[in-house]
């Protein structure tokens, strides 16, 4: 496996870090290379030497933080509910300035829906209908319910600038998660 330049990585997270840091400020709409570039301190062609365009980056962010909720959730399956939800809260808590971007403005409806996606994945390894609480009921209907609940709640709690710390967040989700799922 070869070893990426500390440049190349520098470069690119400047990149991301300026794009978001922008669509906090305007629409991505209004946002152009020359700007990122700007913000990123680097060149208009170091842009395009990894990225397509301003779309390509936003989607490479979007799967690198997909991807890294993943990574989180797979190195929590072996947690009960509150700390698996801790977990999740202090990723989000540090990387506040993405989340708050992309699920609480109109930064990107796209990864909202992408964010849902996951969370309906993720809830679906959780729901038995073959007994208890949940027996007999639709496994769609619940996951569906589950997962756009926890979204609205982790959009309340950016939109809010996360009025509880991330434990205590965690231990009201992680309870009401207890008693549905």
């Amino acid at each position: 496996m070869s070893k990426v330049d500390r440049r190349i990585t520098k470069s690119q997270e400047a990149i991301k870090s300026a794009l978001i840091e922008l669509m906090s400020e305007k629409s991505f709409d209004h946002i152009t290379i020359k700007d990122i570039a700007d913000r990123a301190n680097v060149n208009r062609g170091t842009i395009y030497l990894h990225y397509l365009d301003k779309f390509d980056l936003l989607d490479k962010i979007m799967e690198e933080h997909i991807n890294n909720m993943g990574d989180f959730c797979e190195s929590a399956t072996e947690m009960d509910w509150i700390e698996s939800t801790v977990h999740c809260m202090e990723y989000l808590e540090s990387n506040y300035l993405f989340f708050s971007t992309m699920l609480a403005s109109e930064g990107a409806r796209y990864f909202r829906s992408q964010f849902l996606k996951f969370n309906i994945e993720e809830f679906k390894k959780d729901v038995d209908i073959t007994k208890g609480k949940n027996y007999g009921q639709s496994e769609d209907v619940i996951v569906e319910f589950v997962a756009n609940a926890y979204v609205g709640v982790v959009e309340w709690w950016l939109k809010n600038e996360m009025p509880y710390p991330p434990r205590a967040m965690a231990e009201k989700v992680g309870e009401l998660l207890e008693r549905i799922i």
